[in-house]
């Protein structure tokens, strides 16, 4: 009996010790909606929460969780041939809380959307027009920075998770067109050669030239596209 009753009370300690690791594990903050938060200890001198503030309930529109336009072509003249039309929170803004957007991209023939990552969402993409070579890459765990690649046609559907960089190249002789949704109201985007070449002030020639294996000039010719690009 004493034998029962000590695995009876062992299994009690052990379900209230998981239970209590459980409370600990759901304890975390929420992802962050904007790229950083300072914190400040005067209430008078905040400015967001959550990245907006909200407004009246009572006062609410239907304009307010709509938006027109995405029918409307973007235009594809600049260097990348590529186009994208955001439907966030900042142009709809009954998003706000709401965890979802979307984006319309357009693809000049051989435009690139050049690789970049949503550091706030995962982005499931569909093809409308044309064809499209798309990819993203792990992260450096092992299998480290392996690429997974599709040529998508109309219909196609294919998925880029949080946080990992990217791309959609029209590898056709048309333009294309892909409908997008993202898994946050303000997903945010980072196109990696515009941040490093294009950051203001510019990062030290010396990081560069190391990280990418490159001489000092070749920074400095980079440098000078993206700053122009960017600036």
């Amino acid at each position: 009996m004493k034998s029962i009753m000590g695995y009876l009370f062992l299994g009690e300690v052990v379900f209230v010790f998981m239970a209590i690791l459980s409370s600990f594990a759901l304890a975390s903050d929420p992802s962050p909606v904007q790229d950083f938060c300072v914190a400040i200890n005067d209430p008078k001198a905040a400015v967001f929460v959550n990245g907006k503030f909200c407004k009246d309930p009572m006062k609410a529109t239907a304009d307010d969780f709509f938006l027109a336009g995405l029918n409307i072509p973007g235009d594809t003249m600049n260097q990348v041939m590529s186009n994208v039309t955001p439907a966030n929170v900042a142009q709809i803004p009954g998003l706000n809380t709401l965890g979802i957007s979307m984006v319309r991209i357009d693809y000049a023939p051989y435009g690139l959307n050049p690789p970049h990552t949503h550091p706030r969402a995962t982005e499931i993409l569909v093809v409308l027009e044309g064809t499209l070579y798309v990819g993203f890459v792990t992260s450096n765990l092992n299998p480290g920075n392996k690429l997974f690649t599709k040529v998508l046609n109309k219909g196609d559907v294919f998925v880029f998770p949080i946080g990992l960089i990217h791309f959609q190249f029209n590898v056709g002789k048309t333009n294309a067109v892909a409908i997008a949704a993202l898994s946050s109201q303000n997903p945010g985007v980072i196109t990696i050669a515009n941040a490093l070449f294009g950051s203001t002030p510019p990062i030290n020639d010396d990081v560069l030239s190391k990280a990418f294996q490159i001489d000092n000039k070749m920074v400095d010719y980079l440098q000078s596209r993206f700053w122009t690009d960017n600036n």
